[in-house]
Parts: structure tokens; C-alpha cells; sequence
């Protein structure tokens, strides 16, 4: 059955990480999404980390489902043929800095003048003003202004420290994906056209806040201020591993003692309630002791799940495709990639009950579909080759 996304389409001028996530995501539910890639190099994540046969792992965990198509936006003809795709389309990406867009002669006023339906959307890292609204980033960047990193080091005073993969682009790519979503769907309903604009600090700052600024978010003199649950982020060492344990709620605390064999700190009024526990963290980890030397991984996790306490193993990323839970979900699957060969990739996480979200197709080679896109707008063979002579595509 087709994904919900069926008989959508959807022009992305994006590179890097953001743009081409999102893209994806509407791709891996049913949309016809045609990258727009620039000659000679395309995307520059298709050269970045691990790769084989010309395309890294990066470029096609985010590229996945998609056309490639070739277009040198600096000739007339090239930018004349993005204009010719975007008449038929529903949603123009882009993630080109502020003003940008708008000097190649693609910005939203003009292409909505070719289709006043388009859904517009323009990715950025800060926005449309402020003082540093011309200044180039990437994902550290954005965590660091947003405070991440404090919430990341292990304690107060404490050195911080980034999370090591670039969630900032990510969070921003799921909620460019749902606005996009939305607006088609206020569309259906009469509101017409869109342009949507999102900032990679507006939506990573909206992804961190709810547990990562909680005494930000607290104006009021008198407010109890308490350390957010990020402090009980802990690794815990066992005989041969680590295991992650959270008792969040009182129930699962007590399970927690009991289950350790530590049931005297239940008595302690430092340790009674989670507010206390709070306020003692420190001793409260003293007197837990960080680590559980005397069990094996597996066995102190069946204890932990005997007594109903949420808990789970630390797993390498290559144990990762091997666990019974990873397995038992199919979360991972393999497929043949035309130039990578072997690879194995999570599907799409939505499973819709009537319709399909699936991998259309595999990461594209750059320019795969220049010619097919190209015959689609109408173009002989011998028009295709007169562009590329002129260097209009590639």
C-alpha cells in the first residue's frame, strides 16, 4: 500500500544534515523527493566519515528514497529548470543562510509566484536577524549556545562536555518534518500556501528546554530549584560491562535497594523521598556506590527486571544489531546498496496500521536521476544534452 506521503512531491535544496533528514523522513513515507545537487561535488556529507563505493554511510542514512538531480544554479537554464520543478511540487526545502536563497532568484516570493500552493520552508542556523544571523555553523556550535553542554558534564562546576553526535540538526530535521506535515494538512483544509521558517537554535533550544533548562524555565524568587535528572545520567559498572538503571518513581526506588540489598538506606531520612535524594545526591551516590563489582551484566539486569526496576544494558554500537530486543522489533534491516554493497539501516521508526512508510529506494549516486527527472518536465534527449553541454546540469 502506499506511504501517507503518496502523491507528494518535494524539491530539496539542502545539504549536510538537517534538510536532507527531513527530506528523507517525508520520503520514507510515500513522498517523491528530488535532491537538487550542485556539480562536480553535490552534498558534501557524500565525502564525509566511513564509505564504499563513493558514498559514506552519513550522506546515505539521511539520503535514502530520494532522486538525485544535477542543476548548476549559476546558469539561468539551471535555475530556469528548478523553477519548472517546483510548479508541479508541494514542498520546496532549503537551508541556505538568510538572504541567500533570495540572491540566486529562489527565494519564496518568487517561486510561490510560479505556485502559490508551494509550502516554502527555509532552514537556518540562527534566523533572519541578530547579530549573528550571517555567521556560519554546525551542530556544536548550536549545542554550545543553547547550554547543552552544561547539562551534559557530570556534575556542577564540572567541565562540560558536547554529546558526540549532532542532535541539534536532528531535533531540527523532526520538527521541520512535522511543520511540513501540518502545513500540508492546513493546506487540504483552505489556508493555501506556506512559508515556513525554522531556526536550527529555535528548535534545538525547544528540544533541550523541557529537562534541560528546568531552573531556567523558573522566574519566581521562592521557586525550589533542584538539579535536573540529567545528574542521574551514570553509567554503572558490573563484573563485565555496564548496565543503565533508572528508578525514577518511589515504588521503583525501594524495588531498586531492596533488589541490590540495601534496603537500610530506605531508613535514612536523607535518602527517604526522591525530593531528599535531590538535595543529597552526592551522598546518596556515595552510600549507593557506583558500581555493582559482584554482578555480571546479565544477571544483575534479570534481578533488576524481577523487581519491575527499568534498567538495561550499555551496549557497544557493534553489539547493538545482535540484541534479542533490537531483533525482536526488526528495527534494523539489509539490504543490497547498488554501489555500497551490503548495509544494514534502521526502517522508518512510524509504523503506520494502513498505510507504508518504507525505504523507496537506496541512497542515490549523484546526478542518478538527472535524465529521468528531466524527461519527466518533458525534455527530449537532445534538449538534456544541450543543457549538460551548456553546463545548465550534470
Amino acid at each position: 500500500m502506499p506511504g501517507p506521503l503518496d502523491g507528494i512531491r518535494v524539491i530539496e535544496l539542502t545539504s549536510m544534515i538537517t534538510g536532507p533528514f527531513a527530506a528523507m523522513m517525508l520520503a520514507d513515507q510515500g513522498a517523491e523527493v528530488i535532491k537538487i545537487e550542485t556539480p562536480g561535488i553535490g552534498d558534501i556529507m557524500r565525502y564525509l566519515g566511513s564509505q564504499r563505493g563513493g558514498i559514506t554511510s552519513l550522506f546515505a542514512s539521511c539520503n535514502r528514497s530520494k532522486q538525485s538531480v544535477v542543476v548548476n544554479l549559476k546558469e539561468p537554464d539551471g535555475l530556469e529548470l528548478v523553477k519548472s520543478l517546483v510548479k508541479d511540487a508541494d514542498v520546496f526545502l532549503q537551508n541556505f543562510r538568510h538572504g541567500v536563497i533570495d540572491r540566486l532568484g529562489l527565494g519564496a516570493d518568487v517561486l510561490r509566484k510560479e505556485n502559490p500552493d508551494l509550502i516554502y520552508v527555509s532552514l537556518n542556523a540562527f534566523g533572519e536577524s541578530g547579530p549573528f544571523v550571517q555567521r556560519p555553523a554546525y551542530d556544536h556550535i548550536l549545542q554550545g549556545m543553547i547550554g547543552a553542554p552544561y547539562v551534559q558534564a557530570t556534575g556542577p562546576g564540572d567541565k562540560p562536555e558536547f554529546m558526540r553526535q549532532t542532535w541539534c540538526d536532528k531535533s531540527t530535521a523532526l520538527t521541520a518534518a512535522q511543520a511540513i506535515t501540518a502545513a500540508l494538512f492546513a493546506r487540504e483544509r483552505g489556508s493555501g500556501g506556506e512559508h515556513i521558517r525554522i531556526s536550527m537554535l529555535d528548535a534545538s533550544l525547544s528540544f533541550l528546554w523541557p529537562d534541560g533548562h528546568v531552573n531556567t524555565m523558573l522566574l519566581e524568587e521562592d521557586a525550589l530549584k533542584l538539579p535536573g535528572i540529567a545528574t542521574t545520567y551514570q553509567p554503572t559498572k558490573t563484573a563485565d560491562g555496564y548496565v543503565t538503571i533508572a528508578a525514577v518513581t518511589e515504588q521503583q526506588m525501594t524495588s531498586l535497594l531492596v533488589a541490590i540489598g540495601k534496603e537500610d538506606m530506605l531508613v535514612d531520612p536523607r535518602f527517604a523521598t526522591n525530593e531528599a535524594r535531590l538535595q543529597n545526591l552526592e551522598a546518596f551516590r556515595a552510600a549507593l556506590g557506583a558500581d555493582l563489582p559482584e554482578w555480571e551484566t546479565d544477571a544483575i539486569i534479570e534481578q533488576l527486571a524481577q523487581h519491575d526496576v527499568p534498567c538495561g544494558p550499555i551496549l557497544h554500537p557493534e553489539e547493538v544489531p545482535d540484541h534479542p530486543q533490537i531483533i525482536a522489533n526488526q528495527t534494523l534491516i539489509e539490504s543490497d546498496h547498488p554501489a555500497m554493497g551490503r548495509i544494514r539501516e534502521p526502517r522508518p521508526p512510524a509504523r503506520f496500521e494502513h498505510t507504508t512508510a518504507e525505504i523507496q529506494r537506496p541512497a542515490p549516486t549523484l546526478g542518478e536521476h538527472t535524465d529521468t527527472v528531466l524527461q519527466a518536465l518533458g525534455k527530449s534527449a537532445e534538449e538534456i544534452e544541450k543543457l549538460r553541454a551548456a553546463g545548465a546540469i550534470g
